[in-house]
């Protein structure tokens, strides 16, 4: 197909409130470099990342109160956001296949910065560090763009990759297996929810810190049972029969890691992907190290998940948890809902 010259699309204009997202119609189409390969977007997922990266929340590693991006340091500006990209391939760069224009795809919005967990920790991120898919067309390195064959729309295939790859990471680095038992934290969000679905499929128990009202959604989609969200873990756990489990995978951080490193079984492991309740707290070394937790901190997940989450995909052995759809030139309405958390799974933009 043709592609035209302009595009719609959601610029970031600096970090700051909703005044700093300016919808264009006006906006070039990009072109793919050498290796890259351009996809009309059909759908872009909304996450927590797109917020922060506009208020400047992550700080660095020298400065906590400095404005920065996902991964620290210096932000270009203008920048265009989202991560969870679903789309079709519709031209490719110097390098790439002809045969794989067409594809519908998924991307993996991580840029790895070479093998293992190094090129993890040292990554940059699609719609962070380059642009992403809060437009109708994106480049990505082709390597990034996973064919996809599913009979879910483009908006349900978008609410799956940054948190389910987030997700699966935790689970492994948490060496989660069959009859474990796993706590999981946030668990209507879009990390927490993947968490449960991840773990029932390996065969876990899982029980979930859920806010009220959420219960049954939870339940829904595979938890065993569950924690009022803001109650006390070891009481909650006795009175599901239960003192410690084997796993604590939180993605709230805050006070209440301390509970959990608590509740947590000699040997047992804590898998930390997020502090939405804040970034620090204190916890009692001692429980550390006489029971020999392990304590694991983690950001995204490599590039076999990615391709593994396919797979799941398109088994069914997980299932898309989309709660609402936007055009594109909404996002702020979005964001603003976003931020009310009364949903259950993700969000996601239609440009």
């Amino acid at each position: 197909m043709s592609t035209p010259n302009q595009m719609k699309g959601v610029l970031l204009t600096g970090f700051g409130g909703f005044d700093k997202l300016e919808y264009r119609e006006d906006l070039p189409v990009p072109t793919p470099a050498a290796g890259e390969v351009l996809i009309k977007v059909g759908a872009c997922g909304m996450n927590n990342t797109d917020l922060w990266t506009r208020e400047g929340a992550y700080g660095n590693a020298i400065d906590d109160q400095e404005q920065s991006g996902w991964s620290g340091g210096e932000f270009q500006f203008p920048r265009i956001q989202g991560a969870d990209i679903v789309g079709e391939i519709v031209a490719v760069g110097v390098g790439v296949a002809e045969a794989r224009m067409g594809e519908r795809v998924m991307v993996n919005p991580t840029l790895y910065a070479g093998a293992g967990k190094i090129g993890l920790y040292a990554a940059s991120f699609i719609g962070s560090e380059c642009d992403g898919g809060f437009a109708e067309f994106a480049t990505v390195p082709a390597t990034n763009a996973l064919v996809i064959e599913s009979d879910l729309s483009d908006a349900e295939l978008a609410t799956f990759m940054i948190s389910y790859l987030t997700a699966e990471h935790m689970l492994n680095r948490g060496r989660v297996s069959r009859d474990d038992w796993v706590l999981v934290t946030g668990s209507s969000g879009g990390v927490g929810s993947a968490l449960i679905q991840l773990s029932k499929r390996r065969g876990a128990h899982v029980i979930a810190v859920v806010g009220q009202g959420k219960e049954q959604q939870v339940m829904s989609i595979g938890a065993d049972s569950v924690i009022q969200r803001g109650a006390n873990i070891r009481a909650g756990l006795s009175a599901l029969g239960r003192e410690t489990v084997d796993v604590a995978a939180d993605v709230v951080g805050g006070s209440q890691a301390a509970e959990l490193i608590d509740v947590l079984r000699p040997g047992g492991r804590f898998v930390i992907a997020g502090a939405i309740a804040g970034h620090t707290t204190e916890i009692d070394w001692r429980k550390v190290y006489l029971k020999h937790l392990d304590i694991l901190g983690l950001t995204m997940g490599m590039m076999q998940e990615a391709r593994d989450l396919i797979r799941y995909i398109t088994s069914a052995e997980i299932r898309p948890l989309l709660a609402r759809t936007y055009p594109l030139s909404a996002i702020v309405e979005a964001q603003k809902f976003f931020l009310e958390k009364r949903f259950f799974g993700k969000l996601a933009l239609i440009p």
